[in-house]
Formats: structure tokens, C-alpha cells, sequence
């Protein structure tokens, strides 16, 4: 692995004998006596058999290696990702030729949580810049502080390998030298030498229950006999007993006692011995001692739904941020030189395990969304997820009601600027009334503004939008439905399986696709539609529809996917199932994406707008009748005023004289059916 600067042919290390690396104890190389309170041998290979401790160093190790590590270069204001740098492929992605970034992390990491730390070798090429990561055997390698003539210390690495005949003695930047929490600032703390006793303790409970088992369960004891056997008869019935009672396999045999002979129990239950706590304990202790939450090792006696997410949330902040901490600065120092550590510097990126559920994420994104420190490519980016077409997700979103905040120099330039004199000309028209006002007041209702116009403009460029993404759900569903339409409908089969395969596809991964993909739309369309319903009644204070859109979708999404469920379910149960669920789905495909849009592309700027107006102190709306000259139904609506918290029409009345329209909900703004392009406006 070329072991560079200076190899020094020296004479063996004094105390280390690589056949019996145990006697490296003697000089401190591992802290402590191996042999344990409990009488069981403990160094850093037996203590991995205590399922526990072998547990918690696996989770931090492999959490930590699965994270990426990216270089980045330091900006003016900033960073960006520095792909060009030496060390990027090699912390990222392959640091040597036969191990990927995630092997050679999740060894040294094991390395530095069972032995005084983890070492890697750092191969640099003729210009300096490190170009291989080789880890280096912590049993043989040896932080040393030595003085040189001039009285100064000098750290270097010792390297010992009697097998292959190599002593080498390696500068500290031709090693990369991560470890816990020492004594000396150097190296850190033996963790099994300090443990040593927890987990000999551990060892030792496991080693019982396995004799106890193998013992066929039952404690030691005696065959009492009334009279007296000889050796040879005395030798036949303990060889017969053990042939019959002993081992797992012969357990709870019925035992058959001849000649008055008794059997005495005179070993110590498990249950008064506290076996099964001592184990138990055991769990706890070992995550005590390496920092974790108890159901990072599996125990889950206090875990709850309630508190699973924070306690993941504390293991990243608590148990594994101290030891990205440390291996980003142990890379600062070791393998980027003095003059690259002001502008480079290596970090893991721990978004994927602090991210919450989806609702939650999706809240949090809708605020940035909507304050406008967030793209709707940001967002998509975050949720690895490609960009939107055409750069229509590189807009940024600005609430209506929001301005720059002034300087104190420019506050001050502003109370002391004289007034400015009126211009001479002739004074400005009148404004025009509001039935000279075709677009703000299109009915004559006395009502002017953006609002009707504005709205529907907005409406038209989000239906495009939530028109691709029902297609691309469309063509979803057409898959994943075909799929268990051929495994379960297939030669006449009874549709029971087929239904309960799609109950659970349609409650499980359709819900969750579909919020998905309506949330980010549905946030910004109604993000765009309540600052133009804010201005319209002239207010200037934020709203806050994060909650309502939640809301709002996930009850569309709820009754789309019982709607859809039911569709399925009456399909299968005729003759020709697979027929009639596939063409279903074709249809599906073809027709549904532009009727969710133009359904969506009326409804939900009525009811944003609604909401909005509702925060802003608007107690009345009045319906305004559009493009249904012919339909008796709106028509009977058009101009009707009704205070905001009140329906329209309310469930179970009809509209209509000769023709009834029967409303099956309590009707608070359009649209009253598919194809209506009514709106309302404030009264």
C-alpha cells in the first residue's frame, strides 16, 4: 500500500507478540486485564460476541459510513460541492482499489469504537494531493510522541507487523487517525477496556443460558436411592439418565424413577438467579455505555409511535454527530494541507436520517414555499426529485403583502426629504366607475378588482401542472393494478384476493404517491390564488394555508381513493373482470388527468379564496355566474349572497324547477358541478 517517508528497519516491539496479542496489554495497548469479574475472557474479538455491544458498534458504524461525504469549496457566501477535488472521489466514492467509501468508513469506524482509534493510511501522489485510503491494523499501529535535539515533540506513528517483517514509523499526514474520547488527546480510551466488566457480565449470562439449555433445561440435582449402588451400577444409571433427560432435544421427557429411587433438585433457578433481567439489563447498559437509545440495539420496551421519530432524531444529534464531528476534522487536518484547510473542507450529509414523515416534511416545505426562501425545484431537489420542465420550478414566491424592511439611514432620509411638489398639468381623469369596469365587475354586482380575471388566469397555468401530474398517477396505478389483475384474476380466479391486494396498494402506496404529488402543486396554487384574494379586500396582514391545504388534500385524496376503490371493485365483480379493470384503467389514463384539472382549476380558487377572505374579516360572498347560460342550475344560483360561514345550498335541498338538481353537500362556493365555472366574490 506504499508506506511512505521513512521505513526504519527497527527490532521488534518489546512487548507485542502477534501470536498472542494479549501480551500487548502489558504495555497499555489495551486498557485493562482481558480476563473479567464474571470469569470471562473479554479483548476486542470476544467482546464482539455480546450481541449488544456488537449491535450498537454496527448501527454507528454503519450509519456513519451510509452518509454521504461530500468536499465542498467555501464561497463568499455559501458552498459549493468541489467534484474537481483530488479528495472528493476518494472520500466519496472509492478510496482505494478494492474497497468503496462505505467498506473502508465502516471499518475504521468499528476500529475506533473497539480499539483506541481507527487508522488509514494516506497514499498522496507527486503534487501532494492524497489519491488512496488504506486502513492500517489498529493492533499494529501506535501513536508515539518522541522529542527531538532540539527539545521539540514530535507525534509519529509506529508500525508494527512481525508477519510480513515491516517496521515503519509514518508522519502524521501519511495517517488518518480518528478516535473517541482519551485521556491524552492522542488516542482515545480502550471502550472494551473500560466495559470490560458490562460485558463480561453480558458473556457470562449468555454462557449460562447456553449450559442451562443444553442441560435440558432443568438445574443440576441428585437420584436419591434407597439403598446402596455399586460404581458400576452407580456409572450405568447417570449414563442412562443423561442418554435420556439431557439436551434440548430429550427436554420435558417424562422421567420413570424404579427402586424408590427420588430426585432432588439442588441448583439455583434461573428465575431466583434473575436471568432473564440480567440480560435485559444488559441491552441497557451496553447502550448507556456507547451513547445510543436503547431501540438502536432492540430494545423496544419504550418505544412508542408517539416517540420513535425524536428518539431517532436524538441518536442523530447526540449518539453520531460527535463522531461525523470528528472524523470531518481528523480529514481538515490530516489529509488537506495548511494552505487548502481555509477554502476546502469535508462534510457528511445527514439530511436523509433527520427527515420526518412526509406530512411534516411537507408542511415545512410549504412555509418555505410560500416565504419564498424556497423553489418549487428546491423543494423537488430535496426530495430527490428532478426539476420541473421549462424552469417553471425556478420561481421564487413573494407574499403580496410583504415589502423589503427599510434601513434605519433610509427611515431617516425619509423624515427629512421635503414633500415634493405637485406637477403642473392637468389633473388625472376620474377612475371609473364600477359598471365601466368589465373585467373587475363582469356582472355589474358593484363589485370591482383583479379578483374573477385574476384567478382564472392563475387557475389556467396550475391546471397544466396538476393535469401532468394525475397522468404520470394514471399511468401508475394502469401498472401496478395490471400487475395483480394477471396474479389474481387470471383463469377465472375468485376477485377476493385480487380486492384485498388492491385495498392495501390503494391505502398504502397510491395514498402516498398521490399526496405526493398533489401537495407541492396544491401549496403553491393556493399560495398564489390567497395573495390575490388578499389584495382584493385590501389586506395586508400574512395568512398562514399550510394547515387548510393539508387539509384540503388529504381530503380530496381520501375521497379520490374511495372513489377509485369502488370503480376497481364493481369492474371485478362482473363476468369478464381483468377485461373491465384494464379498460377502467384505460380510462383512467385518457380522460382523468384533464377532469381532475379543470375540477381542481375551479374549485380551488373559490376556496382559497374563501379562506382567505374568512381571515380577513369578510362575512358575506356572492355567486357569480359564468359560461352557463344553459344551465338552469347555476343560473338559479347567479347572485345569490349568503353569509361566509353559510352554504349556498345546503345537503339534501334541490335546485332547479323542472329539472332537480338534488345537492348531496353543503355547497359553500363552486364549483356545483363538473364542468361549472362559477365563482364567487366578496359581497
Amino acid at each position: 500500500m506504499g508506506l511512505i517517508r521513512s521505513v526504519l528497519r527497527a527490532t521488534k516491539h518489546p512487548s507485542f507478540d502477534p501470536s498472542r496479542p494479549e501480551t500487548s496489554l502489558v504495555n497499555g495497548w489495551w486498557a485493562g486485564d482481558g480476563q473479567a469479574s464474571a470469569g470471562v475472557y473479554v479483548n476486542e474479538e470476544t467482546a464482539l460476541h455480546y450481541s449488544p455491544f456488537f449491535a450498537g458498534v454496527r448501527v454507528i458504524s454503519e450509519d456513519l459510513a451510509s452518509l454521504p461525504l461530500i468536499t465542498y469549496e467555501r464561497l463568499a457566501r455559501g458552498k459549493r460541492r468541489a467534484t474537481d477535488h483530488p479528495l472528493y472521489a476518494v472520500l466519496h466514492d472509492q478510496p482505494n482499489p478494492y474497497m468503496s467509501s462505505v467498506a473502508l468508513r465502516e471499518t475504521l469506524q468499528g476500529h475506533a469504537m473497539t480499539w483506541r482509534g481507527g487508522y488509514a493510511n494516506i497514499v498522496r501522489n507527486g503534487a501532494g494531493d492524497v489519491v488512496e485510503l488504506w486502513p492500517l491494523r489498529p493492533d499494529r499501529t501506535k501513536p508515539e510522541i518522541t522529542r527531538t535535539g532540539a527539545g521539540r515533540m514530535t507525534l509519529m506513528y509506529r508500525y508494527t507487523d512481525d508477519v510480513n517483517g515491516i517496521y515503519v514509523m509514518l508522519h502524521p499526514d501519511e495517517v488518518l487517525h480518528v478516535h473517541g474520547l482519551g485521556g491524552n488527546g492522542i488516542e482515545g480510551y480502550s471502550l472494551i477496556g473500560l466495559a470490560r466488566k458490562s460485558i463480561g457480565l453480558g458473556l457470562a449470562a449468555e454462557a449460562y443460558g447456553a449450559s442451562f439449555f443444553g442441560n435440558s433445561a432443568q438445574p443440576a440435582g441428585v437420584l436419591k436411592h434407597p439403598g446402596t449402588l455399586g460404581d458400576g451400577a452407580s456409572k450405568r444409571l447417570r449414563e442412562g439418565w443423561n442418554e435420556m433427560h439431557r439436551g434440548l432435544d430429550n427436554a420435558q421427557r417424562v422421567a420413570i424413577l424404579e427402586e424408590g429411587m427420588d430426585w432432588e433438585t439442588i441448583g439455583l433457578p434461573p428465575e431466583d438467579a434473575q436471568f432473564l433481567q440480567t440480560r435485559k439489563f444488559g441491552v441497557t447498559d451496553m447502550a448507556r455505555w456507547l451513547r445510543l437509545p436503547p431501540h438502536k440495539v432492540g430494545d423496544l420496551e419504550h418505544a412508542t409511535y408517539s416517540n420513535i421519530e425524536h428518539q431517532a432524531l436524538d441518536y442523530v444529534t447526540s449518539a453520531l454527530r460527535i463522531w461525523l464531528v470528528r472524523w470531518e476534522q481528523a480529514i481538515l487536518t490530516r489529509a488537506l494541507t495548511s494552505a487548502e484547510r481555509g477554502r476546502f473542507f469535508a462534510e457528511h450529509l445527514v439530511d436523509a436520517l433527520l427527515r420526518g414523515d412526509i406530512k411534516s416534511r411537507y408542511e415545512a416545505y410549504a412555509i418555505a414555499r410560500n416565504w419564498g426562501w424556497a423553489s418549487a425545484d428546491d423543494v423537488r431537489e430535496m426530495e430527490n426529485q428532478n426539476p420541473l420542465p421549462d424552469g417553471r420550478g425556478e420561481v421564487y414566491l413573494v407574499p403580496l403583502n410583504m415589502v423589503a424592511a427599510k434601513t434605519p439611514a433610509e427611515i431617516k432620509a425619509d423624515q427629512t426629504k421635503p414633500a415634493p411638489k405637485p406637477a403642473p398639468g392637468p389633473p388625472p381623469p376620474p377612475a371609473p366607475e364600477p359598471e365601466d369596469d368589465p373585467e373587475g365587475d363582469p356582472r355589474g354586482y358593484g363589485w370591482r378588482g383583479r379578483g374573477i380575471a385574476a384567478r382564472q388566469r392563475i387557475a389556467e397555468q396550475y391546471a397544466a401542472l396538476i393535469a401532468e401530474a394525475d397522468l404520470k398517477l394514471a399511468k401508475f396505478e394502469q401498472d401496478r393494478v395490471t400487475a395483480l389483475a394477471d396474479e389474481h384474476l387470471a383463469d377465472g380466479a375468485s376477485p377476493a384476493e385480487f380486492l384485498a391486494a388492491l385495498e392495501e396498494l390503494y391505502r398504502g402506496l397510491v395514498t402516498e404517491r398521490t399526496m405526493a404529488a398533489w401537495l407541492p402543486i396544491i401549496t403553491e396554487f393556493a399560495a398564489a390564488i390567497a395573495g390575490d384574494a388578499a389584495a382584493d379586500v385590501g389586506h395586508d396582514e400574512p395568512i398562514d394555508l399550510a394547515a387548510w391545504v393539508q387539509q384540503y388534500v388529504a381530503s380530496h385524496v381520501g375521497y379520490r381513493i374511495a372513489s377509485e376503490l369502488g370503480q376497481l371493485t364493481a369492474a371485478a365483480s362482473g363476468a369478464d373482470a381483468a377485461a373491465a379493470v384494464l379498460e377502467r384503467l384505460a380510462r383512467w389514463v385518457s380522460e382523468r388527468p384533464d377532469r381532475i384539472a379543470r375540477w381542481q382549476g375551479n374549485q380551488l380558487p373559490n376556496a382559497a379564496a374563501r379562506e382567505v377572505w374568512r381571515a380577513a374579516g369578510i362575512r358575506a360572498v356572492k355567486w357569480v355566474t359564468f359560461g352557463s347560460d344553459d344551465c338552469p342550475f347555476c343560473d338559479a344560483m347567479d347572485g345569490a349572497t349568503t353569509d361566509i360561514e353559510q352554504p349556498f345550498a345546503a345537503k339534501g335541498s334541490e335546485l332547479g324547477l323542472a329539472e332537480k338538481l338534488q345537492i348531496s353537500r353543503d355547497i359553500h362556493h363552486p364549483p356545483l358541478h363538473p364542468g361549472c365555472d362559477c365563482q364567487i366574490v366578496p359581497a
